[in-house]
């Protein structure tokens, strides 16, 4: 009979906490205010996403009306939700 010993992973406490704490999304809307240029501009100067990438966030928001732009804890989801929020873009936190 095969030896079918499962080698144990261990963790440390924060990598434990990072792993639980990173399951927040923040959720980028359609709406009817915001042109692509002023999603893209927030895109790149918040989030540091590249043009190409946030031109492509910003189409897949206006054909399918949502689209998640970050994951992270709690507090760094609603610091960009906040931001974000005062450019005027559609953001929630999930």
């Amino acid at each position: 009979m095969a030896d079918t010993q499962v080698e144990e992973k261990t963790y440390t406490l924060d990598e434990i906490l990072t792993m639980v704490n990173r399951n927040h999304r923040l959720v980028l809307w359609n709406d009817d205010t915001n042109t692509f240029e002023h999603v893209i501009y927030c895109l790149v100067k918040y989030l540091d996403y590249t043009d190409g990438q946030a031109e492509k966030i910003a189409w897949i928001v206006h054909t399918k009306g949502k689209c998640t732009i970050l994951e992270g804890t709690w507090t760094e989801i609603e610091v960009y939700r906040k931001i974000l929020k005062h450019e005027g873009l559609s953001v929630t936190n999930e």
